[in-house]
């Protein structure tokens, strides 16, 4: 999924770094004083846990494999503004360490893995509420909202290409491959951030951010109960 440099215009390119930046100053105004002391921390583990899963690549199809791309578990986990400020910082790091993704697409990049994903998880969320009101429904509306950003965020790239593309590609075959691929690496996310929002709920529920926001406070307030 990582853009390389040299395969969208400049144009585009460029678009694409005033959208991601005008994002991350959103994000960096919205999330001013609401992260509380003790979720701070959980910000930094998440961009850890994000940027490490992120160098594990699985077999999705013949001579094919993807790796997690974060953003719905980013989402869920510290919610959409510090989720986004966590991919911006991993994306980030990505290119400049380990030259994954030109850096002259960094702002494609952050869009696409980024803006995109955690904005489609976030909405996702809020269209799936009513049925994220225990741990089970909770976990099973976080990894519908991992399944369907991958794809959205595979769409995405294909209206970039489509708008600035350099290399000259039947757009049609270019959406069928990235759609199809994204699909299968969508199911592997779903399950990757199943598993994960699952396992932070089981020991602290109080510290997921779609679970305070969703969840009853008597579901929250199991830790206590149980430390007493």
């Amino acid at each position: 999924m990582h853009i390389p440099d040299g395969f969208l215009n400049a144009p585009v390119s460029l678009g694409t770094v005033v959208l991601a930046a005008s994002a991350t100053a959103v994000a960096l105004k919205k999330s001013r004083g609401s992260i509380e002391a003790e979720v701070a921390p959980m910000v930094g583990l998440t961009a850890v846990f994000i940027f490490a899963a992120q160098m594990l690549n699985f077999p999705v199809a013949v001579g094919t494999s993807g790796h997690l791309l974060g953003g719905a578990l980013a989402t869920i986990l510290v919610g959409p503004w510090a989720g986004l400020l966590a991919m911006v910082v991993v994306l980030g790091l990505q290119t400049l360490i380990f030259a994954d993704g030109g850096l002259s697409a960094i702002g494609s990049n952050v869009t696409v893995m980024g803006v995109v994903t955690v904005l489609v998880a976030w909405l996702v969320l809020k269209i799936g509420k009513t049925f994220a009101r225990t741990k089970a429904g909770l976990v099973a509306v976080s990894a519908i909202a991992a399944l369907v950003s991958v794809p959205a965020s595979a769409l995405s790239f294909v209206v970039l290409f489509a708008i600035g593309g350099t290399d000259v590609l039947d757009l049609s075959a270019v959406a069928t491959a990235m759609l199809s691929v994204h699909v299968l690496i969508g199911i592997g996310e779903a399950a990757i951030t199943a598993l994960t929002v699952s396992a932070v709920l089981a020991s602290r529920p109080d510290l997921v951010w779609a679970a305070r926001s969703l969840l009853p406070k008597k579901v929250l307030e199991i830790r206590s109960s149980d430390e007493n």
